[in-house]
C-alpha cells in the first residue's frame, strides 16, 4: 500500500510542521499518499497548570506514541524540544530535520512603545511558560516579573493582547513558521539566552521495525543538525532534566568541530551553571554525556535535585 499516515497535535504550529514533512515526503516520492491524523495529548488537555507542576514525560507525545506502537499510523511529527531522550520500546528517531533559527525572541504586547527585551521598566512583566526562559530572564533583570503562560501560540498571543503585560517570549522557529516575524520585538542572542534541547529542530518518529517506513523519511534528515541535536539531547538525558528544570543548551558545527554550550539554572535566575566542551561530530553523544558531568562536577547535581524537590512538595 503506497500510503503513509503521520499523527500531529492539532494546534496550527504542529499542523504546519507535519504539512511541512508531507511535502517534502510528495515531492520525493511524487506517488507516496500522505495523510495527517491529529491526535490530542494531555498537554493539549491541561492548560491550568505550568509544566513544571504536571511533569513532562511524554506529555505531548504519549498518546501520538501509543498510535505508533498499535501501527494505526506510521510517523510521527514532533517539535525535538518536545520529544524525551529516551524513547519507549519499539520506537525510534527516523529523521531530524534542517534546523530553523534556534534563537528566542521577544514580543512585545501591542501597544508597549518599548520593543526590546532588557529596555522593559523595572517591574515590567514578561510571560513565558517555560522555566528556563524564566531562569535566564531573571538572571539578566531580576528586577522583573514573570507570569506563567500555556497554551498554543494564537492563544498566548491573544492572552498577551489582553493583558498589561510587556510581553512574552517564545521560540523564534515557532514564530516564524506561523508567519509572525514582524510580531517580534527582540531576536535574544544565544549568548543571553541559550535556546531549549533540539529548539528549531523536527523529530521524526517511528517503529523500529519498519524498515519501510524509515527509509521513506530517512532522506529529511540534515546530517549537521542530527549530530547537534544528538550531543544536546545526550546532555539532557545524563542531567535527567526537562520541563521542570531550567536547562539551555545549543551545539553547532564549527569547522571541523562540533562545539555545546550549556547551563543548568534556578528558577529565580540567582545561580546559574555553564560549560562548554568540543570535538569531532561523530563523538557527539559522548561529548554530551562528558559536559553533563562537568556541571555536575560544577554543583548542578545540587541544583536539579532542589528543583525536583520542590517541584514535588
Amino acid at each position: 500500500m503506497n500510503r503513509i499516515r503521520i499523527g500531529s497535535r492539532g494546534s496550527d504550529l504542529a499542523l504546519w510542521q507535519a504539512r511541512w514533512v508531507r511535502d517534502r515526503l510528495t515531492e520525493t516520492f511524487p506517488n507516496l499518499e500522505v495523510t495527517i491524523e491529529i491526535i490530542k495529548t494531555t498537554g493539549d488537555k491541561i492548560l491550568d497548570a505550568p509544566l513544571a507542576r504536571i511533569g513532562d514525560k511524554g506529555l505531548f507525545t504519549r498518546e501520538i506514541e501509543e498510535r505508533l506502537l498499535a501501527e494505526t499510523i506510521d510517523l510521527a511529527v514532533h517539535s525535538l524540544k518536545d520529544l524525551p531522550t529516551s524513547l519507549p520500546g519499539g520506537l525510534c528517531l527516523g529523521a531530524v530535520t534542517e534546523r530553523e533559527d534556534v534563537r528566542d525572541v521577544f514580543l512585545p504586547r501591542p501597544g508597549n512603545p518599548v520593543h526590546t527585551l532588557l529596555a522593559q521598566p523595572a517591574g515590567a512583566t514578561i510571560a513565558t511558560g517555560s522555566l528556563r526562559r524564566r531562569c535566564l530572564l531573571l538572571h539578566a533583570r531580576p528586577d522583573l516579573a514573570v507570569v506563567d503562560l500555556r497554551g498554543n501560540l494564537q492563544t498566548r498571543y491573544r492572552k498577551l493582547e489582553e493583558s498589561s503585560w510587556a510581553g512574552m517570549l517564545l521560540a523564534y522557529a515557532g514564530v516564524a513558521r506561523l508567519g509572525w516575524v514582524e510580531r517580534i520585538g527582540e531576536v535574544l542572542p544565544v549568548s543571553l539566552f541559550l535556546p531549549a534541547v533540539g529548539q528549531g529542530a523536527l523529530g521524526v518518529e517511528v517503529r523500529e521495525n519498519d524498515p519501510r517506513t524509515r527509509g521513506i523519511v530517512g532522506p529529511l534528515t540534515h546530517l549537521p543538525t542530527w549530530q547537534a541535536t544528538a550531543a544536546e539531547r545526550s546532555l539532557l538525558r545524563v542531567l535527567e532534566g526537562g520541563c521542570q528544570v531550567p536547562i539551555g543548551t545549543f551545539a553547532r558545527i564549527e569547522g571541523e568541530n562540533l562545539v555545546l554550550d550549556a547551563l543548568v539554572g534556578t528558577p529565580d535566575g540567582k545561580r546559574v551553571i555553564t560549560g562548554s566542551i568540543s570535538g569531532d561530530p561523530s563523538d557527539a553523544e559522548d561529548l554530551g554525556d562528558r559536559l553533563a558531568r562537568m556541571l555536575k562536577a560544577q554543583g548542578a547535581d545540587e541544583v536539579l535535585a532542589s528543583i525536583r524537590s520542590t517541584s514535588r512538595s
